[in-house]
């Protein structure tokens, strides 16, 4: 019972670890979302945010390129981040792993696998949409 509850919390961790990183990833702040426009200030896209606070068409001007110079600084500590993360989160699984019947090992790879090929559909979905925005 032990194993099963321990099992079943790895693989919830490295779920909701790999999903926080994925949505992590994908608002790292390349330029692009939802909403369209620059991914900045807590997820709010340059369009959102001179909307929101009304900004006048000198505001514009001077916000605009405050945003562009910190984008290349917030990608840098978000994948910097990201690599962090998946340093504990592999370091916490080899710990785990161990513990592990053979069955549980092979599903916990099954879990790891599926997680990673979602997050390549992700990235490919992405690129795809740049893509065709750039076209």
């Amino acid at each position: 019972m032990k194993k099963a509850l321990l099992t079943l919390a790895l693989a919830s961790g490295l779920a909701l670890g790999g999903t926080s990183a994925l949505q992590a990833h994908e608002h790292r702040g390349e330029g692009h979302g939802k909403r369209g426009g620059y991914k900045m200030m807590g997820g709010h896209s340059f369009k959102h945010l001179k909307e929101d606070l009304n900004l006048t068409a000198e505001q514009e001007a001077q916000v605009k390129p405050i945003l562009e110079q910190a984008k290349p600084q917030m990608k840098a500590i978000q994948e910097e981040a990201m690599q962090k993360r998946k340093a504990v989160m592999d370091n916490t699984a080899a710990q785990i792993r161990p513990i592990l019947t053979a069955e549980q090992q092979q599903k916990l790879d099954a879990l790891q696998a599926a997680q990673e090929k979602m997050r390549e559909a992700r990235q490919e979905m992405r690129q795809a949409r740049r893509d065709a925005k750039t076209q």
